[in-house]
């Protein structure tokens, strides 16, 4: 869940005004990234983000985590991994899009991004094509 201040982002360029930035802005480019890194499954839900999908809409801020305080801006992220991936590989495939689409999309620089997998999803096998015995057949 999102705190509830603004980011105030740091224009040099000009000053024209002020630039806030909601924290669930933040959270949904982290949930974007994160989903768009391979070996991802989906994003841990609760049972709200589940009924919105059920009606057709994604909640893209689902299974992010924003913390501020002094040492800076942390997300955790909350996700499943399908069976069969390397956990470290996929983490810090995960860390790196996050914290480069954050800075690429908003200038921000985050203090950490933590990767909590909550769950390993095996992949489904097709069970239309597994071979049927006949009777008096050997399995």
């Amino acid at each position: 869940m999102a705190e509830e201040t603004n980011l105030t982002l740091k224009n040099e360029k000009t000053s024209l005004g002020q630039i806030e930035l909601a924290p669930e802005v933040v959270e949904i480019i982290a949930g974007i990234a994160t989903t768009e890194v391979e070996g991802v499954y989906a994003m841990r839900g609760n049972i709200a983000s589940g009924v919105v999908e059920l009606f057709g809409k994604k909640n893209h801020g689902k299974g992010i985590r924003l913390t501020m305080d002094e040492a800076g801006i942390k997300v955790d992220v909350y996700c499943y991994f399908n069976y069969g991936v390397s956990v470290p590989k996929v983490a810090q495939a995960i860390q790196e899009n996050v914290r480069q689409q954050l800075f690429f999309m908003t200038d921000l620089e985050l203090a950490e991004v933590n990767v909590h997998i909550v769950g390993v999803i095996p992949e489904k096998k097709d069970l239309k094509n597994l071979p049927t015995f006949e009777d008096g057949e050997d399995a």
